[in-house]
């Protein structure tokens, strides 16, 4: 590692730290599981939004599959609930929190009272 490098990193926080470990596993830099790399997309996508801003689970599936992010949607609700569990972030849909395993249709992703 060059001392600029050591430099830099020594700079970030934990935050920046989890933000850029979260973008790597998003975008396949490091090895990782469909599923880990759904979650780190997600994280990624509204740690980059205004804290209010919401994502859809397509989006942190269309970072991970490619053109075959639909075959994702699924899983990436999953996720979405998983992580929504664990209350980092809430599942929306028409602006009201919902189970994303009970919600139909559109839905979207917003902070939860647990984010980092």
């Amino acid at each position: 590692m060059s001392a600029l490098h050591r430099e830099l990193a020594s700079e970030l926080t934990q935050a920046d730290r989890a933000r850029v470990a979260d973008a790597e596993v998003a975008l396949g830099s490091v090895p990782a599981t469909p599923r880990e790399r759904l979650a780190a997309a997600m994280r990624a996508l509204l740690s980059h939004r205004r804290p209010e801003s919401t994502i859809c689970p397509s989006d942190a599936a269309r970072v991970t599959g490619g053109d075959s992010w639909r075959d994702l949607m699924p899983t990436a609700r999953e996720v979405a609930g998983e992580l929504a569990r664990d209350g980092l972030v809430v599942v929306r849909q028409h602006g009201e929190d919902v189970d994303v395993a009970t919600a139909v249709g559109p839905v979207r992703i917003a902070r939860g009272p647990g984010w980092r």
